[in-house]
């Protein structure tokens, strides 16, 4: 019996105790200070950092790569050389005029890696959610030849036909509203944090990556 009242003698200054305690854990989360979101850097100059050339994004593309094909009927729809991309959560497929959404799985893993890594990075830096644009897939040796007709510039060697390479819009974003609908908008910022992205991507082996001017958009090749 002596042993039993000792306990429940006890047991008050227990509950005291285990009050305080919680009291004060409740107090010190209250006082932490909040988290500052991580800032926004970019890179110091796109033309020194993306300037990966043509004959480097082929040597890879060549690697890697499909067969060059001359016309879209050509492609097997079916082939497990290519995988179909289409728009998601991370990233929109534009409305392609010279090319097909197809890519091999290296470079489609790639893409998407480079999509959830841009949202991850704008999250951290307490930014509002944006999605890439797709503006540029494989192209047949046909697309090319239309697209040199009104593009003089356009690589007649281009690493699009091989499955392996694809644009980014870098002044063109669709911003996520509250509702989940996508909005077209031109902002400075998401270009910031996406050069952050691709140069961390580019310095650990896994692309090529130019930046094109006139085209307004990041040129990745899958390594």
């Amino acid at each position: 019996m002596m042993e039993i009242r000792r306990f429940f003698w006890f047991l008050p200054s227990v509950i005291v105790v285990f009050s305080m305690l919680f009291s004060c854990g409740s107090d010190e989360t209250d006082n932490k200070p909040e988290i500052k979101p991580n800032k926004i850097y970019g890179v110091r100059s796109y033309k020194r950092e993306f300037n990966d050339l043509n004959p480097k994004h082929l040597s890879a593309a060549r690697k890697i790569g499909i067969k060059p094909v001359f016309a879209r009927e050509d492609l097997s729809p079916d082939s497990r050389e290519l995988l179909r991309i289409g728009s998601n959560d991370y990233y929109n497929v534009d409305r392609l005029t010279h090319s097909i959404p197809y890519l091999v799985p290296q470079a489609s893993g790639l893409l998407m890696a480079i999509a959830m890594n841009f949202q991850d990075s704008l999250a951290s830096k307490g930014m509002d959610k944006y999605k890439l644009i797709v503006t540029s897939v494989l192209r047949t040796k046909a697309d090319v030849k239309r697209l040199r007709k009104r593009n003089s510039n356009a690589s007649e060697n281009s690493a699009h036909f091989y499955g392996t390479t694809f644009d980014i819009c870098y002044n063109r974003f669709d911003k996520v509203g509250e509702d989940g609908v996508d909005e077209e908008v031109r902002e400075l910022k998401p270009k910031l944090v996406l050069s952050e992205v691709l140069r961390d991507l580019k310095k650990a082996g896994f692309c090529y990556v130019k930046y094109e001017v006139k085209q307004g958009c990041f040129h990745i090749t899958a390594r």
